[in-house]
């Protein structure tokens, strides 16, 4: 059975930084993608980026140049290393895995864990 337990959320200002951690047991990241939505109050979850099976890091919504996925695949762990924070950035940040491919449909993805609350103070 696959499980993902997400940590490392927390309150920081605006420009600072946060890294999540999701720690994934029960499949390995040969043949299962993860990745990481988040869900303003109020708003639908979105996808932010997602780890290919081929170890590619793909990044969604305003991101881009400010996140980055890193892994341990010893510990079976993916990171979610967030600079440059905003405040729109805050919202509970999940981790999620699929078999195959990455895509940014929440409702496509089976395993998920329960959260890690991140709040930007602006």
């Amino acid at each position: 059975e696959e499980q993902l337990v997400e940590s490392g959320g927390g309150l920081v200002q605006a420009g600072g930084s946060l890294r999540l951690s999701c720690a994934a047991s029960g499949f390995t990241f040969d043949d299962y993608v993860i990745a990481w939505f988040r869900q303003a109050p109020g708003k639908e979850r979105e996808g932010v980026s997602c780890r290919t099976t081929s170890g590619l890091n793909i990044y969604y919504a305003d991101v881009k140049g400010r996140f980055t996925i890193t892994s341990d695949d010893a510990k079976n762990t993916v990171h979610l290393n967030m600079n440059s924070l905003k405040a729109e950035d805050t919202g509970v940040y999940y981790c999620a895995a699929k078999r195959s491919s990455c895509t940014g449909g929440a409702f496509l993805y089976p395993s998920w864990g329960p959260g890690t609350q991140v709040t930007v103070s602006s």
